[in-house]
């Protein structure tokens, strides 16, 4: 039987949300723009992607699921996984993380599949599996797409040349293994850069500002999520987001939990989703003092919410959801509040960036109402019109 030929994209994912944006990226992939993403400006400008028709399996795509070790990830990856192939895309599984001799296997499995794909999407640059991966491709198409609010990092970051360091980490003194992958991680920035004939898009539904040289900055507006879900049935009354600012060390629990009372309480809500990444000691602490109905949902909150039912009102902290819910769920009704995140919350292991990173998620954030941090009155929030806005 004559072996099929390697598919021309191959996309790594690690979360339920980057394989969601790569299938988002896909929908925008029309056939007049072909395997090179011609039509593209590489430029310092924003452009909105074009709703399309499907991605049809003529685009070549491949996923490969860099599989993590929790539980909730993994099981939002399958139905995730469930989905791309129902859009005609193959998913290739990988345990990348089962046993010290699983990255060996991984990666030499999949390295004849980089030598040969032409373009390569990722969605977390700033993991080592993929830095280590990109050492290895010759593609010369390489597309980031969104893995949460990390993206607006990662673009400032690469703009000014600095190391790709995590903006929860920033500020901390590199420790051994930083020190020994830090060759492979300047490899990687460096094919990160469009240079040398590499093209390189960063596809986005956060508010980059900071954009390098050459780079093409696509706006992702949920088409893929909107066409096929929903429209959602809303209910009355409020639901709550969850954070795994908790888990990262970077907001005290016992704040948090006085947070979520106080602003369950103002606003009515009844349930609460979780976080995949929320402890279950939290969540069960978090049910029993405030009575919400904690939700753990089996897909990324974007289709949940756009799959409904769902609250009229939708409350977060700053997050992804803040930047991401406003398009999925355009034309809805559904109102999305942000509450801020008072100093006085973070921890002293948080980073020192760590509030005026949070304060820029929600400064950034359009088409939300915005929350004192206690959670008791909105503020309409108009954000300063982004560099840029008039090309949008």
């Amino acid at each position: 039987m004559t072996p099929r030929p390697a598919p021309h994209t191959l996309a790594f994912v690690e979360s339920p949300v980057q394989l969601l944006n790569v299938l988002e990226w896909a929908h925008t992939q029309s056939p007049a723009r072909g395997s090179g993403g011609a039509g593209l400006v590489p430029s310092q400008k924003r452009r909105t992607a074009t709703p399309v028709t499907p991605a049809e399996p003529s685009l070549g795509l491949t996923l490969v699921v860099l599989s993590p070790t929790d539980p909730m990830s993994r099981g939002q990856l399958r139905r995730m996984a469930e989905l791309a192939r129902d859009e005609g895309h193959g998913v290739r599984w990988e345990e990348a993380r089962g046993g010290a001799s699983a990255p060996f296997r991984t990666i030499g499995g999949l390295a004849p599949l980089l030598r040969r794909a032409r373009r390569v999407v990722m969605g977390d640059p700033f993991s080592r599996y993929v830095q280590l991966l990109l050492t290895i491709t010759r593609a010369r198409d390489l597309v980031v797409v969104d893995d949460g609010t990390a993206t607006m990092e990662f673009a400032g970051q690469l703009a000014r040349g600095e190391r790709l360091v995590r903006w929860h980490r920033k500020g901390g003194r590199p420790g051994p293994r930083d020190l020994l992958f830090a060759p492979v991680s300047a490899a990687a920035r460096r094919r990160l850069a469009a240079s040398g004939g590499r093209r390189v898009e960063v596809f986005s539904a956060m508010p980059v500002t900071e954009i390098p040289e050459g780079v093409t900055l696509t706006v992702n507006g949920f088409a893929w999520t909107r066409t096929r879900f929903g429209p959602p049935r809303v209910l009355a009354g409020a639901d709550l987001v969850g954070t795994s600012l908790v888990e990262t060390s970077v907001v005290d629990g016992d704040r948090y939990l006085d947070a979520v009372r106080t602003l369950a309480g103002a606003h009515g809500a009844k349930r609460y989703f979780a976080h995949r990444r929320e402890s279950a000691e939290k969540l069960h602490r978090l049910a029993a003092e405030t009575g919400l109905e904690v939700v753990r949902p089996d897909l990324p909150l974007e289709l949940i919410a756009r799959r409904g039912p769902i609250g009229r009102t939708v409350l977060s902290f700053p997050s992804t959801v803040v930047h991401t819910l406003p398009p999925a769920l355009a034309g809805t009704g559904v109102r999305v509040a942000v509450c801020d995140i008072d100093p006085g919350w973070l921890t002293s292991h948080a980073s020192p960036r760590a509030g005026g990173f949070l304060s820029g998620v929600t400064d950034s954030a359009h088409g939300v109402d915005r929350l004192s941090s206690g959670g008791a009155y909105a503020v309409p929030y108009v954000p300063p019109a982004a560099p840029g806005a008039s090309d949008r």
